[in-house]
């Protein structure tokens, strides 16, 4: 019996032999791995103490959703630049930004920055003479800062920092290239971004202004109708079934894109920047769809009560750039209460 079994004992432990030897080399593989990446962390570290942590720090908050955290890069990167100090963004803005973005500030490591006494320094959402001289080695800038007043004198530069990776211009390209007016192919894009979402309950009950209505979108598109031949109207919304039945579609000209998720807005956001001009409502996703589209722009403007609290945060002149047209909002919904 066991010289029947010998010539099949031999090969099953040569091959258990093989599938341990495997096994041990792919283990410590990933071990080699694992501290290599370790090793890079520290080595990464250990540069930063003796390199950039020794001339300062400067870095930001990432707070809310896409349009604040462009804004918040924005700024940092303007005034780090404009105070001769390294900018550094933090890892949930990279992980925002990078998927659509050929952003370049460097992150800055968790383990880094938890060793650090930040100087939080607040910003309004608005440029001040006492921004061009802080004197802080690491400071940490909180708040919601978006204006142009901050950067639009390195304009070229933040396009360069928000050019979209080509695989995200070439998909909403190609959306583009397919949409035709009454059977013709467009010559005019005209991204239209509606903000609603909280903004439809927190703009009355909170800060005593509107979001855009029907009549305002009426006229925005009108404008474009009288100065362009055959334009296309690209519209993109968190409240899309509220587009679906407020705007006009019987020209044939006006399109519903994008998928409305404010959770995941690339496609939205990349289709509004590769159209030509701008229509939008109100909120950061719009201003820099406008931004980054260059051409024309069209915002509502004067939206909130005089006696508004969100005047106190918020400065109309320091959000729209002087070029873009405004038309008023109608805030007679809220002299009604």
């Amino acid at each position: 019996m066991l010289s029947n079994r010998g010539p099949l004992f031999f090969p099953m432990a040569r091959f258990i032999l093989f599938v341990f030897m495997a096994s041990t080399i792919f283990h410590l593989k990933q071990r080699v791995a694992k501290i290599q990446r370790m090793w890079d962390i520290q080595m990464l570290e250990s540069e930063n103490a003796t390199g950039y942590l020794s001339r300062g720090v400067w870095t930001i908050n990432a707070v809310g959703r896409l349009g604040n955290q462009m804004g918040q890069y924005a700024t940092l990167y303007a005034l780090a630049k404009e105070n001769g100090r390294p900018a550094f963004i933090p890892a949930q803005m990279h992980r925002m930004l990078a998927p659509l973005f050929r952003i370049t500030l460097p992150v800055l490591p968790r383990t880094t920055a938890r060793r650090i006494a930040w100087q939080n320094y607040h910003l309004n959402d608005w440029m001040e003479e006492q921004y061009r001289h802080i004197s802080g080695k690491y400071v940490r800038f909180t708040g919601y800062p978006s204006s142009w007043t901050f950067y639009h004198h390195l304009r070229h530069e933040i396009l360069r920092e928000f050019t979209p990776h080509d695989h995200v211009r070439e998909e909403a390209q190609n959306f583009l290239r397919c949409l035709q007016v009454n059977g013709r192919r467009p010559d005019t894009f005209v991204g239209v971004h509606v903000r609603r979402g909280d903004y439809v309950h927190v703009m009355p009950k909170m800060w005593r202004g509107v979001v855009a209505d029907r009549k305002y979108l009426e006229q925005a598109l009108d404008w474009f109708r009288a100065r362009y031949s055959a334009p296309i109207f690209v519209v993109s919304s968190n409240g899309m079934a509220w587009c679906w039945e407020n705007i006009d579609t019987s020209r044939g000209d006006v399109v519903f894109a994008g998928n409305g998720i404010e959770n995941a807005p690339a496609k939205d956001f990349a289709l509004l920047t590769q159209c030509n001009h701008t229509v939008m409502t109100i909120g950061t996703f719009g201003v820099w769809a406008a931004y980054l589209a260059g051409g024309e722009t069209i915002y509502l403007a004067n939206y909130t009560l005089p006696d508004s609290p969100f005047l106190k945060i918020f400065k109309p002149e320091a959000t729209f750039l002087p070029e873009w047209i405004g038309i008023n909002a109608d805030l007679s919904p809220l002299l009604k209460h």
